[in-house]
């Protein structure tokens, strides 16, 4: 059975969420589509599709992530709202294998506004394709992990 992977976009990210979607299937991963619909015209809220994909994360329904925006910005600063998401807003080949590598970021946050498209399935690959190191970075998703129990009562 194929690892599951949830993806969610706003309107300005639609397109590429599309392009993205079907770049992972071809990894073979089954992709959950957490919308916004292609035919939907009108205007959303990224943190409306951000907190739905994040809850999944948070209570394990899905270990991975891929939420897109305009910038990734808003995204990422809505998913990391949610106990256990380390989103990553993802630039270039670096930060795309940086935050598996030392953060085990399992949301990665794509900018449709400032990302061509076949940048945008170069730097997916490289987070998916990218391993958590552990050792020393374990120790501070551990610190991260201390945080957010005290801050959320748990």
């Amino acid at each position: 059975m194929a690892a599951k992977i949830g993806i969610a976009s706003d309107h300005a990210g639609k397109e590429l969420k599309q392009l993205v979607a079907d770049f992972v299937r071809l990894k073979n991963f089954e992709v959950i589509d957490y919308g916004v619909s292609m035919e939907s015209d009108k205007s959303v809220d990224y943190p409306d599709y951000a907190a739905i994909l994040a809850t999944d994360i948070s209570t394990g329904k899905i270990e991975q992530g891929i939420l897109i925006c305009g910038t990734g910005i808003g995204m990422s600063i809505t998913a990391n709202k949610f106990p256990g998401v380390r989103a990553a807003i993802v630039t270039d080949e670096f930060t795309a294998r940086m935050c598996r590598a030392h953060n085990d970021a399992n949301v990665i946050c794509l900018g449709s506004r400032v990302l061509n498209p076949h940048r945008a399935t170069e730097f997916v690959n490289i987070w998916l394709d990218t391993k958590f190191e552990g050792n020393r970075h374990k120790t501070r998703l551990d610190k991260i992990r201390d945080i957010e129990r005290k801050l959320c009562n748990k």
